[in-house]
């Protein structure tokens, strides 16, 4: 459970790179209600602070544009975007009310071959990232989460920096070719 104090100061400090694994009810269509924000608004919805945590955190490997609101990241309007796919998956699940961040922070890139190369390129880079993570996983307030990797080349990143720190697993990236039902039988496998 995550306090109204450090709910706000995680919004501030992390809001444009990280979110929670909350969103509004799917309607007609999968992608119908995606992008609302007001389930993360402890002002509309009473439940929020009962339901969010960070017992687990959700890690991609990096933004591929950048957020405009915050805690947007994960909850993408853009018809091409497969957010939906995470709702789907972690629906009724122990991730529903995750915190969800991005390892590298700051850095716009949509290949993740791209970015995996600036990475080996600039390990300094890849270390102040890491630091900023910690940072960050500190300001929750827990002390042992568990790492959710979206996708093998997040979950490199982080085993080769934080294995032994953290317990770490990985689940197939959410842009991966799959239907919903699909990705939430490998997410629910996985774990």
């Amino acid at each position: 459970m995550i306090d109204i104090a450090t709910f706000y100061q995680v919004r501030s400090e992390f809001g444009h790179f990280a979110s929670w694994a909350v969103w509004a009810d799917q309607g007609m269509n999968p992608k119908d209600g995606i992008a609302d924000l007001d389930p993360l608004d402890p002002n509309k919805n009473p439940e929020l602070l009962r339901t969010i945590h960070a017992d687990a955190i959700l890690v991609g490997l990096n933004i591929s544009r950048r957020i405009d609101r915050p805690f947007g990241n994960f909850h993408d309007p853009r018809p091409m975007a497969t957010d939906f796919k995470i709702r789907h998956a972690l629906k009724d699940s122990i991730l529903w009310g995750a915190y969800m961040t991005d390892i590298i922070k700051n850095f716009e890139q949509k290949a993740s071959g791209k970015m995996m190369t600036y990475l080996r390129r600039n390990k300094d880079f890849e270390k102040d990232n890491i630091a900023q993570f910690i940072e960050e996983i500190s300001s929750l307030g827990v002390s042992d989460p568990l790492l959710v990797a979206f996708g093998k080349d997040a979950e490199a990143v982080l085993r080769r920096n934080l294995k032994n720190e953290f317990r770490i697993f990985g689940v197939p990236h959410y842009a991966n070719y799959s239907s919903k039902e699909n990705y939430r039988d490998q997410v629910l496998q996985n774990l």
